[in-house]
């Protein structure tokens, strides 16, 4: 009788003992399957994750080391410490924004401006910008020279707006954060190049009654006046303190975007053939994993002397720390259920075998082979792991989801009271006013992933069988050891 025909035999006579262990190698492959559903989840949704938030990378002026070169300066030659602002190169910025990681790039740059004709600034009850003198010309708040011509510092130096320069206004953080909206007309694009076309706060545009279409004049940082027509009206939620609104440049109703291109124009001291700068470039990565790999690339295309790269994955972090939680608790599940599994098993047949050693005795007796023996042993659980398998992949997914998703909620309510606590503890510590610039999101965030689709795969029953097998391999292999001491004249002996 072959040792396929005698495994069948004991498992159908003995079904009390098969049944149990049916149970127990059941149990072992629910929790064992479990954790790979739940980490292949977690690992599907990191994938997600990286589609749906991605990382930023801002290239600007590295004010750090200007900074040591003006005291450098200043030192060795007793002068004052003066930093000389060196804005980016155009080329450079574009030279990184052509680079394959990159999925979306924005400029942006900043001049000021002052009021002429057809608008004037919005102000607030504090604001005291604006100087009582009778010298005053058409634009309040500004000191006039002689023959009313309208003083070059003054404008830079106390404008009545912010003139934003970018080339994509909807990639900026506060449009992406919903901090601001369009609501009437279009946003600025790169089919704005070479125009005049701005985008207007609601509330100025209500104050100076202006609208899509519209057409208004201002005043750069020479005092020369651009004509500039709207395209376009935001809304913003920034609102000013007192403090920021005792100048107008820094109330957010004051800020004007258009195409960089025309920013510059308004710097002092530009003219046509001056060489075109962005003030800062945010690259926006398809793949966040690689933002290591992306700044250094990217240095390389960069004069590192005045530049800097610095690195935003906040809310990609955010997203993913409860994730990587719930893969790690998924993969010690997987781990420590397989040990155990091991040792269970391995004890559960090193004790059948010692119930069983007469038969052992008899078969090696009539001529059977020990690796024959072993071999119906494993033939016995092998078919007891197909069908615990068989059954461990019924209950899976229902099982999966329960865990995954209540220990994706316990991470995510983690998380959340350790964000409140550390935003109380910085409001406590004080801080000067939402007046963020439009480059800078406020507080970036990221919507939570609340839910796991926990979904078995051919892949996940695949590596379940596998370990399966591996258990049924290395508990077999211990309990055997034992046989292999066996002689037939010692058992039968000993029986």
């Amino acid at each position: 009788m072959n040792f396929f025909k005698r495994a069948w035999l004991y498992l159908t006579a003995k079904k009390g003992k098969t049944a149990i262990l049916i149970l127990v190698f059941t149990a072992i492959m629910v929790f064992v399957l479990t954790g790979l559903t739940i980490r292949q989840a977690a690992n599907q949704a990191t994938e997600n994750a990286k589609k749906e938030v991605g990382a930023s990378v801002t290239l600007t002026t590295d004010r750090e080391k200007l900074m040591k070169k003006a005291m450098t300066t200043a030192s060795s030659d007793g002068s004052p410490v003066r930093i000389k602002e060196t804005p980016v190169p155009l080329s450079q910025a574009e030279a990184v924004s052509k680079m394959s990681d990159v999925k979306n790039f924005s400029f942006s740059t900043s001049a000021s401006a002052a009021a002429s004709t057809g608008i004037t600034p919005v102000t607030g009850s504090d604001d005291t910008s604006s100087t009582d003198t009778s010298n005053q010309k058409e634009i309040p708040g500004r000191i006039a020279n002689v023959g009313g011509e309208t003083s070059k510092s003054t404008i830079a130096i106390n404008p009545d707006f912010r003139l934003t320069g970018v080339n994509d206004l909807l990639s900026l953080p506060t449009f992406q954060d919903g901090t601001a909206k369009i609501t009437s007309g279009r946003a600025i694009t790169e089919k704005d190049q070479g125009t005049n076309n701005v985008v207007v706060e609601s509330q100025l545009a209500t104050a100076n009654n202006l609208k899509v279409g519209s057409t208004f004049k201002l005043k750069d940082e020479d005092g020369e006046e651009h004509d500039l027509k709207v395209v376009g009206i935001y809304k913003t939620t920034q609102v000013a303190d007192s403090m920021a609104q005792r100048m107008r440049t820094m109330n957010p109703a004051n800020t004007i975007y258009t195409y960089y291109t025309l920013a510059n124009s308004f710097k002092e001291g530009a003219t046509d053939t001056s060489e075109q700068t962005v003030d800062s470039a945010i690259y926006y990565l398809k793949d966040p994993a690689q933002m290591a790999t992306f700044v250094t690339t990217a240095s390389k295309k960069l004069d590192t002397d005045t530049m800097t790269l610095s690195t935003n994955d906040q809310a990609y972090q955010q997203m993913l720390t409860p994730l990587n939680n719930v893969a790690s608790f998924a993969t010690n599940v997987v781990l420590l259920v397989a040990a155990a599994g091991v040792i269970i098993l391995s004890l559960i047949v090193i004790l059948s075998i010692r119930e069983r050693k007469f038969e052992i005795g008899v078969l090696m007796s009539l001529g059977e082979n020990k690796a024959r023996i072993i071999g119906q042993f494993f033939v016995e659980l092998f078919v007891i792991m197909v069908v615990s398998v068989g059954l461990a992949s019924v209950t899976g997914n229902f099982i999966g989801n329960a865990v995954g998703n209540q220990l994706l909620s316990q991470q995510n309510t983690t998380q959340q009271e350790q964000a409140k606590s550390t935003t109380e503890t910085q409001r406590g510590h004080g801080r000067l006013g939402n007046i963020g610039g439009p480059f800078v999101a406020n507080q970036e965030t990221a919507k939570q992933i609340d839910h796991m689709n926990v979904k078995m795969t051919s892949k996940t029953i695949g590596l379940l069988s596998a370990l399966a097998l591996g258990i049924v391999f290395i508990a077999i292999f211990v309990a055997s050891i034992g046989i292999l001491r066996l002689t037939p004249k010692t058992i039968l002996t000993n029986n």
